[in-house]
């Protein structure tokens, strides 16, 4: 009933909230990635987006479709291996950033690890910024990260912006330095907060920094400052910072995979878990409406 090429176009579109990033990430033309939704919605008999010229956003049907739609990919996917006798072997070096640490991501590398147990995976969590050092020194095959401003390299998997959060407790004193609480270097939301602030004039200082997001998090809990973060991956216990604090405006992120040296024994795997990453990207991000206050 439902054509997988058209699933995973919705994935696409889901993930980016964009048919112009959709098309780009599945190297499609926009008016197929239309026409595919436009079947889709056929075949359900449902709208799944509701579309005008400035935003893309999922019905309450298309949120349920998500759920489907990475089933019926996962057991297709599942069929066509267990039929044409492809089993990938090899050493596969995954990095993916702190961001991801409160996340699902752990149930797309299960489900991933399942699905293909000869792969020999080895994973490295680190800062996005070093992630992509390493990558680019051939220590690591494959990257899910924040891409650094202006980098046009990566698979987007999904596109957010920042934003400040803390303690819902906290409050700041306008008349003091922001107390800030950041990765260290080469952190890249650390980069973009301090860049913020110093465009907007605003005086700000270090009040912590640890590489572990649960030691920012366990700070800014404690009411020490604020952090800027992704707004689609808020821990709990955090909330957004309201505007009346007269904080700048953050720069959005992107999330993206990147390949690193193809090296044959891990071309295969990389592929495959680059596949089940967007197949699955939105599971990666909490819900928008919850935790951000």
């Amino acid at each position: 009933m439902y054509d997988p090429s058209q699933l995973r176009t919705f994935l696409a579109v889901a993930q980016t909230l964009s048919f112009t990033q959709a098309a780009r990430r599945l190297g499609l033309r926009q008016s197929t990635v239309s026409q595919h939704v436009r079947r889709l919605e056929a075949a359900t008999g449902r709208t799944l987006f509701t579309r005008d010229t400035h935003a893309v956003e999922l019905t309450e049907d298309g949120e349920a479709m998500l759920g489907f739609a990475r089933r019926i990919l996962e057991v297709h996917e599942q069929a066509t291996a267990f039929f044409t006798g492809t089993r990938l072997r090899g050493r596969l070096r995954f990095g993916a950033s702190e961001d991801f640490v409160l996340t699902r991501l752990p149930e797309i590398l299960e489900g991933f690890r399942h699905d293909h147990p000869e792969v020999d995976l080895e994973l490295t969590v680190e800062l996005s910024g070093t992630l992509h050092e390493q990558l680019a020194a051939g220590k690591l095959d494959l990257v899910l990260a924040k891409r650094r401003p202006q980098d046009p390299r990566g698979e987007l998997v999904w596109r957010d912006e920042l934003v400040w959060i803390g303690a819902e407790r906290l409050r700041l004193d306008p008349d003091r330095p922001v107390p800030l609480i950041v990765y260290p270097p080469p952190g890249i939301t650390r980069a973009l907060a301090i860049e913020a602030l110093q465009q907007a004039g605003r005086p700000w200082r270090i009040a912590c920094t640890s590489g572990s997001l649960n030691g920012l998090v366990a700070a800014a809990r404690a009411g020490l400052g604020v952090m800027a973060h992704s707004r689609g991956l808020v821990p709990p216990g955090l909330v957004r910072v309201p505007e009346r604090a007269g904080l700048p405006e953050l720069a959005g992120v992107d999330f993206v995979l990147v390949h690193g040296h193809r090296r044959p024994s891990a071309q295969g795997a990389a592929d495959a878990l680059a596949t089940a990453i967007l197949a699955g990207g939105d599971r990666l991000q909490r819900s928008r409406r919850a935790g951000l206050g």
